[in-house]
């Protein structure tokens, strides 16, 4: 049996859409909705939420095998103000692992408390080079030394906060999408290239007549993040968890951007040799291009279900994205994989 199509323009379009959602870890209910709203079409899922705020789609299915679930997180790096300085300008707190000089003269967004947000730009504090020379070269990228210049009309702590910015308004990096030779890159397709694999193979599937061979839940995390996405929602008669998280692509690596990859280690242990044999096998069966690799810094939240104690077999596969928690990259062939994997193991038993 041959797996259902993969609308190519379909997943692209939602993709693009759900990447230039501001989605940063404990401010991620824009993207939560919007991914709700796409699923709320399909009859066949019941959707619910967590108290945390994670959306969970059920695809109930008549069957004497015990449910399994699937795993994206919808949240991304991003910042809280910590600091209104004495210029005006905001030092920032980072919300997961950004890297500074990755989003050095990058644009953001401000989202104040009240609902108003503020455009701006980050910059190191000793940007002009008409006054600093080189010693803006030599100027650490770190919390100490970035800052964002708001665009507005503000010299002092006393403005900006009349502006409404106060401490703990979150701040978003713009992810600056571009689609281009089957390549897309952008900022977070950690992990919202994921949840489109997610959508992309529940759509397939509905639209082609086929159900998965038991009962399946989807959750969509929204505080992977910092740690502790999937620690909570996953149903206690789960039996098998497969994580769909972006494979480590570099020097070292087996992974690339055209390839599957089925993560044996990460920096949490190993995962669970049973479903890890199974999902190899279903890759062989359908003629998945996909590749295995160990991830040196890297958890899940498969993981945090583990960890939380989470009685389930556990494996992690995903597309092959370049430059992670930078300005990254994927290709369609390596998002293709993964969605007919994860369509794969739905009609399996």
């Amino acid at each position: 049996m041959s797996l259902p199509a993969i609308n190519q323009d379909y997943f692209v379009d939602f993709l693009v859409k759900l990447l230039n959602i501001p989605s940063p870890t404990g401010f991620a209910e824009p993207a939560i909705a919007f991914v709700e709203k796409e699923l709320s079409q399909y009859q066949q899922l019941e959707l619910s939420r967590t108290r945390k705020g994670a959306l969970v789609a059920k695809w109930k299915v008549e069957s004497n095998l015990p449910p399994v679930a699937l795993t994206a997180h919808v949240d991304t790096l991003g910042a809280v103000v910590k600091e209104i300085k004495p210029n005006g300008r905001l030092k920032l707190s980072r919300i997961g692992g950004i890297q500074w000089n990755s989003v050095e003269t990058e644009g953001v967004w401000v989202f104040t408390s009240k609902g108003e947000k503020i455009r701006g730009s980050v910059l190191i504090d000793k940007a002009s080079g008409h006054i600093y020379g080189g010693e803006g070269g030599r100027t650490p990228r770190d919390e100490d030394h970035m800052e964002v210049r708001l665009d507005a009309r503000t010299t002092s702590e006393k403005e900006t906060r009349e502006l409404g910015i106060n401490i703990g308004d979150c701040v978003a990096f713009d992810p600056r999408v571009e689609v281009t030779n089957g390549f897309i890159r952008s900022r977070f397709l950690d992990d919202k290239a994921c949840v489109a694999n997610l959508v992309a193979a529940i759509k397939s599937l509905a639209e082609s007549g086929q159900s998965p061979a038991r009962t399946v839940y989807f959750h969509i995390s929204n505080y992977e993040e910092v740690g502790h996405g999937a620690a909570a929602g996953i149903p206690s008669d789960v039996a098998e968890l497969v994580t769909v998280d972006m494979a480590v692509v570099g020097a070292g690596q087996e992974s690339d951007e055209f390839h599957a990859t089925l993560c044996i280690k990460d920096s949490g242990g190993v995962y669970h040799e049973g479903l890890n044999k199974k999902m190899r096998s279903l890759a062989e069966k359908y003629g998945i291009p996909y590749k295995t690799d160990v991830y040196p810094f890297y958890g899940s939240d498969g993981e945090a279900f583990w960890h939380a104690g989470g009685d389930v077999a556990l494996a992690l596969i995903g597309p092959g994205i370049d430059a992670s928690h930078n300005y990254e990259r994927a290709h369609m062939d390596g998002l293709n994989a993964t969605t007919n994997w994860i369509m794969a193991y739905l009609l399996s038993d």
